[in-house]
């Protein structure tokens, strides 16, 4: 890694690290060996680059969903990860390679053996993780948390339900990590004004928004934290520097790397963007070059200083762009090297000096047209409203809700249904599993839920707030 020198500027690459609950929840592709994938191909590789920073910690600011934690901490998961990655991945590698050598494709056939030994490598270094596993392995670099289940927490319909979320979601980070400076990731980067008591009440110090709409592309004011009257700090997400990255025309859509679309019989992926066969060390090459590209222009971004926020959804780095982390490593070393300082948000808040935000807007988030369309818009407004009535039958209730009510509340409430759904992503899981917890709700409130069912066997343990 190379040396980090301050410039005028500096960059803060923020990494939200999010899984729906998915353990127990149906196979592949979109069951619990979803989980499995993104620790093998983003959270194992994402914890090396990390772990080769300054003092063990690269300037990289990490936030870990509970929801994930939930999964990572729940008996039985990891071991299950780990035969997926001894049995299952070992063997549809072994039978796609043959039938692609059977079809006269030996370059495809060799990647697939490539592969392979890197799921074998993933499922070593899980394995070597040692009684505190992943979950132990991410502390010292989680250290932003988020709501319980990723509501978006604009489209809660009480006081008592975003309390719920932002409550359970902190006490689980402190009970898992400890120290917690109280930076807290908006699910969606969804905010409203009249979150803000609630998260300050919670202990929320600083959270990042979506101004595009507001200020415009590339506007200087991106670049500098804002203060709000009795709430949290706001840190602007500087869209255009995320574009380079997430965006139709992004580095990932470069044709070297390795088309995530494109698949052979069992789902592996063995072409390039451009249609011709991976090559491992080209894409590599790539990476490198689109690293130093991103932090040249980052670095022209800042020169008149302020802090340009990157977010990014961890899981677009290895198991989306698969050279996603290489890119991330090339990033980290290219700064040093051409002088871009780089900073986590909790240090930067420290040195800038938050300046008084704008009136308050419209509802904002990072998704289709800035705003919530995405997770109400006609298309799935009726998960939202399900959600909402669910939430004020609870508050409604003759007597406190159980906790097993609650948790099929939390899970509900959860952004990727509607999300999925409206990308049309996952075909119907994610209305089947909106469903479910919705009857399973119903079934609570009523008694008819038994204590011994082993749905959400591990969601939301550190259950607080609902008042």
């Amino acid at each position: 890694m190379g040396v980090q020198r301050r410039g005028p500027g500096e960059l803060a690459i923020v990494l939200h690290t999010h899984m729906p609950y998915v353990e127990g929840f149906g196979t592949w592709p979109f069951g619990e060996e979803w989980l499995w994938e993104a620790i093998a191909t983003s959270y194992l590789p994402l914890l090396a680059v990390l772990d080769e920073g300054e003092r063990g910690r690269a300037p990289v600011t990490l936030s870990v969903t509970p929801v994930l934690c939930d999964q990572l901490e729940a008996p039985g998961a990891i071991d299950r990860c780990i035969r997926f990655l001894e049995e299952i991945r070992p063997e549809s590698h072994r039978r796609d390679a043959r039938e692609l050598r059977g079809a006269g494709q030996p370059e495809l056939a060799a990647e697939l053996d490539r592969s392979a030994v890197q799921y074998a490598a993933a499922c070593r270094r899980l394995t070597e993780l040692g009684a505190g596993g992943l979950l132990g392995a991410l502390a010292r670099h989680a250290t932003w948390t988020s709501s319980a289940t990723h509501a978006v927490l604009p489209l809660l319909a009480t006081d008592a339900g975003l309390s719920l979320q932002v409550q359970t979601g902190i006490a689980a980070h402190r009970r898992r990590f400890g120290v917690w400076a109280g930076g807290f990731w908006l699910p969606e980067c969804a905010h409203a004004p009249w979150l803000d008591p609630i998260l300050v009440q919670a202990g929320v110090r600083a959270t990042c928004v979506e101004l595009t709409g507001q200020f415009g592309l590339g506007d200087p004011r991106h670049l500098q934290p804002l203060a709000v009257t009795d709430g949290p700090v706001l840190w602007p997400l500087d869209r255009s520097t995320m574009a380079l990255v997430w965006s139709d025309r992004g580095y990932p859509a470069g044709g070297a790397y390795r088309d995530s679309h494109r698949h052979t019989t069992h789902r592996h992926h063995v072409w390039r963007n451009d249609g011709a066969a991976y090559d491992h060390a080209a894409a590599v090459a790539a990476a490198r070059a689109d690293a130093a590209d991103f932090v040249a222009r980052v670095r022209d971004r800042v020169a008149g200083g302020g802090v340009c926020v990157c977010g990014l959804d961890t899981e677009l780095l290895g198991h989306w762009w698969y050279e996603g982390v290489e890119w991330l490593r090339a990033v980290i070393d290219e700064a040093g090297r051409q002088g871009l300082a780089l900073t986590t948000l909790d240090h930067a808040l420290e040195r800038h000096p938050a300046v008084p935000a704008p009136a308050p807007g419209a509802v904002t988030s990072w998704g289709e047209g800035g705003d919530l369309r995405t997770w109400s818009g006609p298309q799935v407004a009726d998960l939202a409203w399900t959600a909402r009535a669910a939430e004020l039958a609870l508050l409604a209730a003759p007597a406190p809700p159980s906790h097993r009510a609650l948790r099929e509340l939390l899970a509900l409430q959860a952004s990727d249904w509607a999300f999925l759904d409206s990308r049309r992503l996952a075909g119907d899981y994610p209305r089947q599993r909106a469903a479910g917890h919705h009857h399973a709700l119903r079934r609570a409130l009523t008694g008819e839920a038994g204590a011994s069912d082993p749905g959400l066997r591990g969601l939301a343990p550190d259950l607080t707030g609902w008042t």
